[in-house]
């Protein structure tokens, strides 16, 4: 009887959460406890008010994945304050600029400084989520050396031999050839553009609110676990652990070089469990399948579903990965998808009900669509 009737409240919020159902209600705004106070008070005290009235406002307005990003950068300070690596000053440094891109953007855009609903209001709320978690990429290279200096190549690879009783990347050492190399270093490169070609349409043009809060909530949880993956096992992977095994050497032509630059450029370095070049691209292919019957996803979910699984085979093929780098990073993408609809789902509908505005507004251009002006005061 108990998931009988959790079935019939989350089909309940899925009507809920329609397109349009947040452009029918904007959120209407609650009394700040100033602006009606017909006798004369003291200056100071009108401020307090004030500034509590905006963190107030803040605090209750935040989402599931402001929660997730603000518990991710957290421990990402903690395990570098409490790590046993090295110069720890260059890594603090990374981590407090991410961390201040996320507060004051987060203040921005809920406190009532930028109008609710306005464009600079949505542009900076999307900055302050997305780029943080993205930089926070490049600095790895800094923070995992001064969280910790062990590496588990030995322990990945026990794994996987105990476990599987294979290697892929040592058992497909026989199919290597400059041709093939070139195949998998292509869609490995891929990997970079498809990041890209997701987020900044999402980012800039989604229509729906909802559909744009699972793409970001199930992305973030990709990456947000995907990093702290590294931290706790960290490892070089078999082109470096099991380098001198290998009878036939990677040879490739432009692709191959420019996966080459690009790691040995812009890599975190020790970046392998889990795999995030497998929980990206299949978090878009996932992502597309559920939302199959709107545009673009109901023609882009088979080969995005295609060209993933040739980025998790050049994960291995090209040696970056182990077995169950690949498979973890499968899992994170499988729980991102359909656990992270189901929480944006019920939270939509939550905020719907209770008078709250949605995790995302269309972005008001000049030139297109915009949500209805937000009410007066607003």
């Amino acid at each position: 009887m108990r998931k009988r009737a959790t079935g019939r409240a989350f089909r309940r919020d899925l009507r809920c959460v329609g397109d349009d159902a947040f452009d029918a209600e904007p959120f209407a705004r609650k009394n700040d406890g100033v602006a009606q106070l017909d006798t004369p008070v003291d200056g100071a005290r009108v401020e307090r008010l004030s500034v509590s009235s905006a963190a107030g406002r803040v605090i209750r307005t935040l989402a599931v994945q402001d929660v997730l990003i603000g518990t991710y950068l957290t421990v990402l300070a903690l395990a570098v304050v409490t790590g046993d690596g090295e110069d720890k000053s260059a890594a603090a440094a990374r981590v407090a600029f991410d961390m201040a891109i996320f507060l004051v953007g987060v203040v921005l855009s809920k406190s009532g400084v930028l109008r609710e609903g306005s464009l600079a209001s949505g542009l900076v709320y999307r900055l302050a989520t997305f780029l943080p978690i993205f930089l926070s990429y490049f600095h790895l290279r800094e923070i995992i050396p001064a969280v910790t200096s062990r590496v588990r190549d030995a322990e990945l690879l026990a794994f996987d031999l105990s476990v599987f009783g294979v290697e892929p990347a040592v058992a497909w050492d026989r199919f290597v050839t400059p041709q093939t190399t070139e195949w998998f270093a292509f869609f490995y490169f891929l990997y970079f553009f498809l990041l890209t070609g997701h987020v900044i349409p999402m980012m800039v043009a989604a229509r729906n609110p909802v559909r744009l809060a699972h793409f970001a909530l199930g992305l973030f949880i990709v990456f947000s676990f995907g990093h702290v993956g590294y931290l706790i096992v960290s490892g070089w992977g078999p082109y470096h652990h099991l380098e001198g095994t290998f009878a036939h050497p990677l040879e490739g032509g432009l692709f191959y070089r420019l996966v080459m630059a690009t790691v040995a450029a812009g890599g975190a370095q020790r970046d392998i469990f889990p795999s995030l070049h497998t929980g990206a691209p299949t978090f878009f292919a996932l992502f597309a399948w559920i939302h199959r019957r709107a545009l673009p996803w109901r023609y882009t979910w088979l080969p995005m579903a295609f060209v993933a699984t040739q980025i998790i085979g050049a994960t291995m093929f090209l040696r970056w990965h182990y077995l169950i780098d690949v498979l973890a990073g499968l899992t994170l993408a499988a729980a991102a998808s359909f656990g992270g609809h189901a929480i944006v789902v019920r939270e939509a509908a939550w905020r719907h009900r209770r008078g709250l505005p949605p995790v995302f507004r269309r972005l008001r251009w000049a030139w297109g669509d915009a949500d209805p002006p937000p009410p007066p005061g607003g």
